[in-house]
């Protein structure tokens, strides 16, 4: 497979250039060794701890281990010896050169004893998330500028049913993409979430029922896209509300699972404030789920979380590479009126997205958005909801129907 160029590699060259320590967090296989390898140059050196020779040196001696390497190093999955970030410290403290260190990890090291504290000032975190639609196709990504600018890109040419649920099926890791048979993606996704399950998330979370992260996992696939309720969810898989929620964090430490929030504003006060729980690729939770063309050809109703956690992994690729703070959040009140996914900028311009799994679309599919338009004022910018039809339709001002395309073309 080719190298796929990743839109953040320009903000990664910029941080490179004036930063001193330069960390990209993902999933594991999401491609950041790739990237990191593809920056560096013969003037690197490059560290691997999932290589247990070197990982032991990091354990048992971090200084000596850094001492021995060249200038500017690399070093991947960080995450497996977290005390080597005290020797970056105390080395770049004496030498503060831009790009000292380019660091990966494959857990949220922000979350780990101590990276704070060792990295503040010192670094930057730039996430990199399995591949974007707009970095396969190699398109330009224009949604969210446009968004913000009142507009929808053009659909371009939309893809048939056939091939919107094959591309949802396949994901973004690189490694799905690898496989032609959906068969054999499936069973990538779950022997990587069992190698998840056996080893990393152990070295992050003090895990007492291992046993069960298979179980709750899988339990989890049917909430991606719902509001998380951890009382449904305990007594489902007849674990304590406690444990469940802290297995839930060690599984959004790895990249595994997000929880959204819910958008607020101080003023309302019959806002719901329980996060929606989404899987961070849509081939894990194909896999969960057994989803095939077939089974969504028998039943629809599986496509809906399929499409809306497809949609979020792409908004929430898109935000990472802006500029400018963008926040993702979703809309839900009391009257159990609701916005899939409210984007948020530093100036509270608001853009607010519903997505339907179907080809036509009525005005009563508006009703959140147009709540949330009358809420916002004059800081709405567009509503959008799209769907999987082929035209771009306005339904009232500021207010588009959009086929899902638009997300990439």
């Amino acid at each position: 497979m080719a190298y796929i160029e990743r839109f953040v590699e320009k903000q990664l060259r910029e941080a490179l250039d004036d930063t001193p320590v330069v960390v990209i967090v993902g999933p594991r296989q999401s491609g950041k060794s790739t990237l990191a390898q593809h920056i560096a140059d013969k003037h690197w050196s490059y560290l691997t701890l999932d290589d247990s020779n070197v990982l032991n040196a990091a354990l048992d001696d971090p200084t000596g281990l850094l001492k021995q390497t060249k200038k500017r190093v690399i070093i991947d999955e960080v995450q497996r010896a977290p005390d080597i970030l005290r020797s970056i410290k105390l080395i770049v403290d004496r030498d503060r050169q831009p790009g000292r260190f380019l660091i990966t990890g494959s857990a949220d090291v922000l979350a780990m004893p101590r990276t704070s504290e060792s990295l503040a000032g010192r670094s930057e975190f730039i996430p990199l998330l399995p591949l974007s639609q707009t970095e396969i196709h190699n398109r330009v990504p224009r949604l969210i500028e446009a968004a913000f600018g009142g507009d929808v890109p053009q659909p371009g040419e939309t893809p048939d049913d056939a091939e919107l649920i094959t591309r949802i099926l396949k994901g973004g890791f690189p490694e799905v993409m690898k496989r032609k048979r959906l068969q054999r993606q499936q069973q990538w996704c779950r022997a990587y979430l069992e190698a998840i399950a056996q080893r990393d998330i152990r070295e992050i979370a003090d895990i007492r029922k291992a046993w069960e992260l298979p179980h709750l996992f899988s339990a989890l696939a049917s909430y991606s896209g719902k509001l998380v309720n951890l009382q449904e969810l305990s007594q489902k898989i007849k674990l304590d509300g406690k444990t469940v929620n802290s297995y839930i964090a060690a599984f959004e430490q790895l990249f595994l699972i997000h929880r959204l929030s819910a958008w607020h504003n101080n003023t309302l006060k019959r806002l719901v404030k329980t996060p929606k729980l989404y899987f961070t690729d849509t081939a894990l939770l194909a896999s969960m789920i057994e989803a095939n063309p077939a089974l969504i050809k028998q039943d629809r109703r599986v496509l809906g979380p399929l499409l809306e956690t497809f949609v979020f992994t792409e908004l929430q690729k898109q935000i990472s590479w802006q500029d400018r703070r963008i926040t993702l959040t979703h809309y839900r009140d009391k009257d159990k009126v609701e916005v899939d996914f409210v984007l948020e900028n530093s100036r509270s311009q608001v853009v607010g997205i519903e997505v339907k799994a179907a080809s036509t679309v009525h005005g009563r599919d508006f009703r959140g958005l147009r709540k949330l338009a009358h809420i916002t004022g004059k800081h709405f910018c567009l509503g959008i909801v799209f769907y999987t039809g082929e035209h771009l339709l306005p339904f009232g001002e500021r207010q588009f129907a959009a086929p899902v395309n638009c997300l990439w073309s």
